[in-house]
């Protein structure tokens, strides 16, 4: 899972063919760093349809603002450029599964 910034923000997620799932993380957050082998796990069941990507709160404040992340970790699926559904909190793998799939 790839980290982007605010500045590859627009190419990468709202201008995106497929689906995308951002996990906002910072490098503080102990539930942050049990989730991220988690999302990793879960990207590899949706090769192909999804993209998943990390988007660290710290050093990206404005698009964690515009997006009104309060809680991390944090979840965001995107399709066609829009939010179409979050997630606050640590999930395990088949509840995380049944999140992207039930919206994409």
């Amino acid at each position: 899972m790839r980290e982007i910034g605010s500045s590859d923000f627009k190419k990468e997620v709202l201008e995106s063919d497929l689906p995308v799932l951002i996990d906002f993380w910072a490098d503080w957050c102990g539930p942050c760093k049990m989730l991220a082998p988690v999302i990793e796990k879960v990207a590899e069941n949706f090769e192909g349809r999804v993209r998943f990507f990390k988007i660290n709160v710290d050093e990206n404040t404005q698009v964690a603002s515009d997006y009104g992340i309060m809680s991390i970790p944090a979840l965001i699926l995107f399709k066609d450029g829009a939010p179409i559904a979050q997630s606050v909190g640590i999930q395990p793998k088949e509840a995380l599964i049944n999140f992207v799939e039930s919206n994409i």
